[in-house]
């Protein structure tokens, strides 16, 4: 299967050297022309001991939920099903529950993001890190690790607690 386009600003709180900020400048020029929009999917995956699966990516800082860009004449369930056997070795078991739709205005005012929560998986390979993604694994909710971006904990706190969602990232 051949590679996909990381999507670049979904859950991103903004470059943090010059090399980040550069390379996310050049994928959304990319994206501006290969997509009038860019829509992405990310993946609330939590396992029934109370941890969050998240990745580290190796072109941006922090941690993040699982997900990517959603392709030309794919579903936003099969980009979720295909980031999620990409990024975290996992295959959807039953139903992904859409928790919101979002604006990601700080890096495009073109960027939404699909956030849904997963809770029935099972693995499908061992993820090892590669170019795209440096880490991943499951942690506890109450610890996560150092580095998770302030978006991908407020989405957290929305699903865990039932706070209200904004209509922004």
């Amino acid at each position: 299967m051949p590679s996909r386009a990381p999507h670049p600003a979904a859950d991103f709180e903004g470059p943090s050297s010059l090399r980040e900020r550069l390379l996310v400048r050049l994928l959304h020029i990319y994206f501006r022309f290969a997509r009038g929009l860019t829509f992405g999917v990310r993946a609330a995956v939590l396992n029934e001991r109370g941890e969050v699966f998240l990745v580290r990516h190796s072109y941006v800082s922090g941690w993040y939920l699982p997900g990517g860009g959603v392709e030309v004449g794919e579903t936003a369930a099969e980009a979720l099903e295909r980031e999620l056997a990409e990024e975290a070795g996992l295959a959807l078991a039953g139903p992904a529950i859409l928790h919101g739709i979002f604006l990601n205005r700080r890096i495009s005012p073109r960027d939404h993001v699909a956030l849904y929560v997963v809770r029935d998986f099972r693995p499908v390979s061992v993820r090892r890190p590669d170019r795209e993604i440096a880490e991943a694994g499951f942690f506890p909710l109450d610890a996560l690790p150092e580095g998770t971006t302030p978006a991908t904990r407020r989405r957290l706190d929305e699903i865990l607690t039932g706070a209200p969602s904004p209509a922004e990232w």
